[in-house]
C-alpha cells in the first residue's frame, strides 16, 4: 500500500498556540528568548553587513560614464570567480525549496560565497538588492540554533522561518511586514500556510529590528520621502484598483523579459565567470547610457520621486530597469527582487499620472508599485504592509487594493519557481 500522504490539518495553529500557551511560563519564556535571541544575531549580522556594503558603495559609485565598462566586467568576473572557487549559493528560489523539501533546514556553508558574491554585486551597481543574501545568512542562522537545541519536524522550520523574517525586516524596517513577507514569500497560492511559524518570525523581526536600527539607525522614518496624501475620495479606490492593473501588466512584461533574457544567456560557455563578466559588460554599459538602472533603487527612488522628468523618459527608465535586473539575475550577480522592483513601479506610476490629468501622482506611483511587487513574489499582504512603512503611506487600503489586483493577476506560473511546492506535496 502507498504511503498516505500527510494532510495539513487547520486547526493545528490553534492547538499549537493553544499548548503553547498552557506551559509553564518559565517554559514559554525560554521560547521567547529563542526567538528573540535569533532576531538579535540576525540583527548584528544585518548591521555589520549593511555598514560593509555602505563602504563598498561609497568607493564604486565614484566611477561612472566611460570607467563603468572597466569597474562592471571586473565586478562580474570577480563574482564569478568567488562562485567558482565557493560554490553557487543559489537565490531565494532554492531558500523558498529548502523550507518545503528540507524540513525546513537551510545550510549554512552557502554563506561564504553568497556573502562575498552578493556584496560585490549590490556595492558595483547591480540591480539587486541585499535581502536575498540577508534573507539565506539569517534563515541559515535559525536553523543552526535549531541544530543546538536538538529539535526536530515543524520546530526546526519555525526557527528558520523566524531567521528569515528577522533578514527581511532589518533591511525594510517594517517587522511586522517583513515577518509575514518571509512567510509569504514561500506559497504562491495560500498566501500564509506555515501558521506555526507567525509567532516566532515577529517576535524574532522586533527584536532584529531594534538591534538594527541601533547600529545602522535606518528604519525608523520613512526610508523614500513622498508627498502627503490624504484618502477624500472613494474615487481614490478605483484609481488605485486602475493601477494595480497597470502594475499585473509591468509584471507580465517583466517576466517576459527576464526568460527571454535568460534564453540569451543560457547560450553562453561555462564556467560560470564568463557569464558573470558578460553580465558586468551589459549593465555596465546600460548604467552608462541610463545612469538611475545602476544599483537596486534604495536612495535611486527618491530621485524619482522628486524628478521634473517627462513621462517617455520616465517608461524609458523602467524599462531599462527591467533590463537591468533582468540582465543582474541571469548574470547570476546576487541579490534580492524586491526594492528593485518597487522602483520599476514608481517610475511607470508617475508616468502614468504624468500622462493622465487629475490621477494623484502619489496615489499612482504607489499602487503601482504595490501590484507590481505582489505579482512577481506573490505577497500581497506583506507588500502592502513594507510600503506602507517605507513610504509613510497612511491609508493603507489603497495599497491593499493594489496589491490584491497585482496578485490575482498575476502569470499563472510564479517568478519563483519553488513557491510551487507546498508542504502538502
Amino acid at each position: 500500500m502507498a504511503p498516505r500522504k500527510h494532510r495539513f490539518n487547520r486547526h493545528l495553529p490553534i492547538r499549537w498556540v493553544s499548548r503553547l500557551l498552557a506551559r509553564n511560563p518559565l517554559t514559554l519564556s525560554r521560547w521567547v528568548f529563542c526567538w528573540a535571541a535569533i532576531g538579535i544575531g540576525s540583527g548584528l549580522f544585518a548591521g555589520l553587513y549593511w555598514n560593509v556594503l555602505e563602504l563598498l558603495t561609497h568607493f564604486l559609485r565614484s566611477f561612472h560614464g566611460i570607467s563603468l565598462l572597466i569597474v562592471m566586467p571586473l565586478a562580474g568576473l570577480l563574482i564569478g570567480l568567488i562562485i567558482h572557487v565557493l560554490g553557487n549559493p543559489g537565490e531565494i528560489s532554492l531558500i523558498v525549496d529548502n523550507i518545503h523539501s528540507r524540513g525546513g533546514r537551510i545550510d549554512m556553508h552557502e554563506n561564504p560565497s553568497m556573502v562575498l558574491a552578493s556584496l560585490v554585486s549590490i556595492s558595483s551597481g547591480g540591480s539587486l538588492g541585499p535581502e536575498a543574501p540577508m534573507v539565506q545568512v539569517t534563515g541559515s542562522f535559525g536553523t543552526w540554533v535549531a541544530d543546538r537545541l536538538q529539535l526536530q519536524g515543524e520546530s526546526v522550520r519555525s526557527l528558520s522561518v523566524a531567521g528569515m523574517a528577522a533578514g527581511f525586516t532589518a533591511l525594510f524596517g517594517a517587522p511586522l511586514g517583513g515577518a509575514f513577507f518571509a512567510l509569504e514569500i514561500l506559497h504562491h497560492q495560500h498566501v500564509v500556510e506555515y501558521y506555526e511559524a507567525i509567532l516566532p518570525a515577529v517576535v524574532s523581526s522586533c527584536a532584529s529590528y531594534i538591534v538594527f536600527a541601533l547600529i545602522t539607525h535606518l528604519g525608523i522614518s520613512p526610508t523614500w520621502t513622498f508627498p502627503q496624501y490624504h484618502l477624500d475620495n472613494v474615487d481614490d479606490f478605483a484609481f488605485a484598483i486602475a493601477s494595480g492593473i497597470v502594475g499585473a501588466i509591468a509584471a507580465w512584461i517583466f517576466v517576459s523579459l527576464v526568460k527571454s533574457c535568460a534564453w540569451l544567456f543560457s547560450k553562453l560557455p561555462e564556467p560560470i565567470y564568463i557569464r558573470t563578466t558578460l553580465a558586468g559588460v551589459g549593465l555596465g554599459t546600460l548604467a552608462a547610457l541610463v545612469p538611475l538602472t545602476r544599483y537596486f533603487g534604495h536612495e535611486e527612488l527618491n530621485l524619482v520621486v522628486e524628478s521634473p522628468e517627462s513621462a517617455l523618459f520616465l517608461l524609458i527608465l523602467a524599462f531599462a530597469k527591467m533590463g537591468a535586473i533582468a540582465m543582474t539575475v541571469n548574470g547570476e550577480w546576487r541579490g534580492g527582487l524586491i526594492i528593485p522592483l518597487f522602483f520599476t513601479g514608481a517610475c511607470i506610476g508617475k508616468a502614468i499620472a504624468l500622462l493622465i490629468p487629475g490621477l494623484h501622482p502619489v496615489l499612482t506611483m504607489i499602487a503601482v508599485m504595490a501590484a507590481l511587487n505582489a505579482a512577481v513574489t506573490r505577497t500581497p499582504i506583506s507588500t502592502t504592509l513594507l510600503l506602507t512603512k517605507l513610504t509613510g503611506f497612511s491609508p493603507l487600503t489603497p495599497i491593499l487594493f493594489a496589491s490584491l489586483v497585482g496578485f490575482f493577476l498575476s502569470p499563472r506560473r510564479p517568478f519563483i519557481k519553488s513557491q510551487m511546492r507546498s508542504q502538502n506535496d
